[in-house]
């Protein structure tokens, strides 16, 4: 194997036609291709490939991060699309309002239709 190979982040969807509308309508990010396998996103040199899957909404964890550099903006944005942030009081996790912060840098997350957890990073 390659060290210099080209990794792919893998997104499950239930439904992918659906997929592909929340992402376009709530991230405004649209596939570079798409065909009976799925969606193919080239995310400023990250490929990711979402795909029909069962297992969709099953992760417990964030499966892609974006960079962001005014969260508080875009969260706002998305907000106004819809999107629902999600809140967390864990030991060491806290959120307020959606985001919680780590000194300089700031993370909030939301699901996207299938389930999926997405994060939203300021400050990496």
């Amino acid at each position: 194997m390659n060290a210099q190979s080209r990794a792919t982040a893998m997104i499950p969807a239930h439904n992918v036609e659906r997929a592909v509308a929340w992402y376009r309508d709530k991230l405004g990010i649209a596939p570079a291709k798409q065909d009976d396998y799925g969606a193919n996103y080239e995310l400023n040199g990250v490929q990711a490939f979402l795909y029909k899957s069962d297992f969709a909404g099953t992760a417990e964890h964030t499966i892609l991060s974006f960079d962001t550099t005014d969260l508080d903006a875009d969260m706002r944005d998305m907000r106004g699309k819809g999107v629902a942030f999600l809140d967390y009081d864990l030991p060491d996790l806290k959120t307020e309002n959606g985001v919680a912060s780590f000194g300089p840098v700031k993370n909030a997350w939301a699901k996207d239709s299938e389930g999926n957890i997405l994060g939203f990073v300021q400050g990496m």
